[in-house]
């Protein structure tokens, strides 16, 4: 048992809910919670990291009037953090690129040496697992049943998927489902692939896509799974025309949520691919078919979860909070003495 309250660093932007409650409940358990949103470096932050001859490290933030001894973290949350910005002074555009790459270069180097809890997982592993066709692989491989999927920039392969499943199939983006252009902005989410797109099929040699066999189903299951613990929501997206293709365009004033209890042996199958790709949490999207057969969507790292936790009641903050306090509980490696500050 630790000694000490628990030392967090939440790194995300301002106007986070999510952060916002469970750094709450935090200070109610008496931890040690420091916000930081990287972007604030350095024009409202000051980051300092220090080696004598013999190898000892000083690590330190001086942030809003205060110092903060970052090698005494216990935990680190990579919320939804931001890169640094180059002060408004740093004008030439040239000059401003090279500022925050060199800030991004040393921000990132000193998240990475943090000897301690990283949730949902260190920077490197959140990346791989973000990417959708890594997930796909590490999924199938561990015998989730997967949708019929390319990825293809090919309109050849495109077509002839469209006919092997007589039409019904969707797409939707790699990456981003976003783009912001200007003061414009555009949100593209999972859609049908109709007649009229084939017209355009040429187009695909421009960019990837993601081109999926439709799935039938009778629910989809949001499952949050937290250190040990899995976490089942049922969204009944088929009540409703909105959301039947895809629950995101939901309609609060039909689509229902329930809690959903997973067959232990998928459960368990959740609960492995979150720690195989060296993770401490992460959503995974389900679809149960009609026949009962329970299809993998994606996982997502940093997956929103107040919605379904108001909608359900789910205590998924509760779990999130034991998992961030865990850290203070955990032995650290033999570390260096460090450099009094």
């Amino acid at each position: 048992m630790s000694a000490h309250p628990a030392r967090i660093l939440v790194l995300t932007q301002p106007g986070d809910p999510h952060a916002d409650h469970v750094v709450d409940l935090l200070r109610r358990r008496d931890a040690r919670v420091v916000v930081f949103d990287p972007a604030d470096f350095p024009v409202h932050a000051s980051i300092s990291v220090g080696y004598t001859a013999g190898g000892a490290v000083r690590r330190t933030l001086d942030h809003r009037g205060g110092r903060i001894d970052l090698s005494a973290v216990d935990t680190v949350w990579f919320r939804r953090p931001r890169n640094p910005r180059a002060h408004p002074e740093v004008t030439a555009p040239a000059v401003r690129e090279y500022v925050e790459r060199e800030c991004e270069a040393m921000t990132s180097a000193l998240w990475d040496d943090l000897d301690c809890l990283a949730v949902p997982g260190t920077r490197a592993a959140i990346r791989q697992a973000a990417r959708k066709t890594a997930q796909l692989t590490l999924a199938g491989r561990f015998g989730f049943e997967l949708p019929p999927t390319i990825v293809t920039t090919s309109p050849d392969e495109f077509l002839d998927f469209w006919d092997r499943h007589e039409g019904q199939v969707i797409s939707k983006p790699l990456d981003r489902p976003f783009l912001i252009d200007g003061d414009d902005g555009y949100f593209r989410m999972c859609e049908p692939v109709t007649t009229t797109d084939l017209g355009y099929a040429e187009a695909m040699r421009l960019c990837p896509m993601i081109v999926q066999g439709y799935v039938p189903k009778q629910i989809e299951v949001r499952v949050t799974v937290v250190g040990q613990r899995v976490l089942g929501a049922a969204i009944h997206s088929q009540d409703s025309n909105h959301t039947r293709l895809d629950w995101r365009s939901y309609d609060p004033s039909t689509t229902r949520y329930s809690r959903h209890e997973l067959p232990a042996a998928l459960a368990a199958l959740c609960r492995s691919l979150v720690a195989e790709l060296e993770l401490q949490y992460g959503t995974i999207d389900l679809i149960l078919t009609p026949d009962g057969r329970y299809v993998f969507l994606e996982i997502n790292p940093s997956g929103q979860w107040l919605w379904i936790e108001d909608a359900t009641g789910l205590p998924i903050s509760d779990a999130l909070c034991e998992l961030l306090l865990d850290g203070a509980h955990r032995s650290r490696r033999p570390a260096v003495q460090e450099v009094p500050a």
